[in-house]
């Protein structure tokens, strides 16, 4: 049954962003950065944490999701250190997935020898 939530919360989330690409004139780097900080405002004010309860990686894996990791990386900082927390706290909490995915991007670009498009 898990897989059937993660599969619909993650269908509903990406069917919703690519309206959102289709029906306005957003670049793609502006609606990663709105998803992103949609994921920080919903766990703000408490609701996306229990979408990924719901959900697990249906809500934990798109960038709404990256947002929520953020958001919860930086809250336990300024817990434990004040307002410099705001800055640590999310470096922290990501670290190991942004490591991770300039990694194994870096390696996939060595194996699959990218090329610029032509314009």
């Amino acid at each position: 049954m898990m897989f059937i939530k993660a599969f619909c919360v993650g269908g509903i989330i990406c069917v919703l962003t690519q309206i959102l690409m289709d029906k306005t004139k957003m670049m793609p780097g502006r609606i990663m950065v709105l998803l992103v900080c949609l994921g920080t405002v919903l766990s703000a004010i408490g609701l996306y944490e229990p979408l990924v309860e719901f959900a697990g990686a249906g809500a934990s894996v798109p960038l709404t999701g990256f947002g929520n990791v953020l958001w919860k990386g930086m809250k336990k900082a300024i817990d434990a250190n004040g307002a410099l927390g705001l800055f640590q706290g999310g470096f922290q909490a990501c670290a190991v997935g942004v490591s991770s995915a300039l990694i194994f991007g870096y390696i996939t670009s060595l194996i699959f020898n990218p090329k610029m498009k032509k314009k």
